[in-house]
């Protein structure tokens, strides 16, 4: 039998005979030699009777070097045809966070090059801050803007999830960034930041594990690399999203508001691990949707708890 969180692939050909492989992730043992899976990708054309595989481990996906310049789904798959990428360098999206000893407890500011941002709200390195706000009040937008002023000024790499957004908005980014510089076209090993892209089109299973690969490729670079690392996360309510109707999927009673019961833990699985070693600093930047601009939301709530600064966009101004 599977482990919880074994990738399994479906292989087979659907009616018209077209090749289909889905790979899924282990998520309940029913016992009788069953498991109940989660499909990474679309399972149009699945039947009963085609051959699965364990492959024994969680997913993995390309890390390091590699990843700059390119996009790329929730396998770690390359989506912008350019071509395979390297795929000799793998680590799997489901880890531990660090260690309490391996943890680096010095204070330091983050600044961004927007002044109010760094006047009122500064960053600290190495910690967790968070962009709330409600539909259509620029998110996004600034989130863009920090990429635009960060990644040109700071020595590391950069690594964006989009989580859960408009496809359009991933395509934007990404031209943006090659008008920029911080993605080379010439020489991709020379670009600075890696895209992983789980939009909203994608199933529930792609959204809730998307962001999971993008903060793996963001360890590498700072646990093997020992290098300081930007993560952007757009958006991390989408992955709240993504949990509570995979948690419909598997049957479990809802918690208030209708979102999953295990809220609180699959949040902290995931902000856990983006914190500062000894060996290098992982600082994320989160954009967080406010349901009906509500903060007494259990999924902003949440999100408020772990973050180390935060601020709202307000959208009575924004208009």
């Amino acid at each position: 039998m599977p482990n919880i969180y074994n990738a399994l692939v479906v292989k087979g050909r659907d009616t018209v005979g077209q090749q289909i492989n889905v790979t899924c992730e282990v998520q309940q043992l029913l016992g009788n030699n069953r498991v109940r899976a989660v499909a990474m990708s679309a399972t149009d054309g699945l039947t009963r009777g085609m051959g699965v595989i364990d492959t024994g481990a969680p997913l993995s996906v390309p890390v390091g070097g590699a990843t700059l310049g390119r996009i790329f789904n929730v396998l770690g798959e390359p989506v912008d045809n350019l071509g395979p990428v390297d795929t000799s360098t793998t680590s799997p999206i489901h880890k531990p966070a660090p260690a309490f000893i391996q943890l680096d407890t010095n204070l330091s500011i983050f600044e961004t090059g927007i002044k109010v941002v760094d006047l009122l709200a500064p960053y600290r390195r190495g910690g967790k801050i968070g962009l709330f706000g409600g539909a259509g009040v620029g998110k996004t937008v600034l989130i863009m803007e920090l990429i635009n002023n960060i990644a040109k000024a700071h020595g590391g790499v950069s690594v964006f999830g989009g989580v859960g957004e408009r496809t359009r908005e991933g395509n934007d980014l990404y031209m943006e960034m090659k008008e920029s510089g911080v993605i080379n076209e010439q020489n991709i090993a020379e670009s600075k930041v890696a895209l992983v892209y789980g939009q909203m089109n994608e199933p529930p299973g792609a959204r809730m594990r998307v962001g999971l690969t993008a903060l793996t490729m963001a360890e590498y670079f700072r646990d093997v690399n020992e290098q300081d690392v930007l993560l952007f996360i757009d958006n991390i309510f989408r992955f709240v999203q993504a949990g509570s109707e995979v948690s419909a999927l598997l049957g479990r009673m809802p918690s208030a508001v209708g979102y999953q019961p295990t809220l609180s833990t699959e949040m902290g699985t995931l902000q856990e691990r983006i914190t500062s070693t000894k060996e290098g600093s992982i600082t994320s930047i989160q954009a967080v949707y406010v349901p009906a601009d509500d903060l007494t939301d259990p999924a902003p709530c949440h999100n408020i708890c772990t973050f180390r600064c935060y601020y709202r966009t307000i959208k009575r101004i924004s208009r």
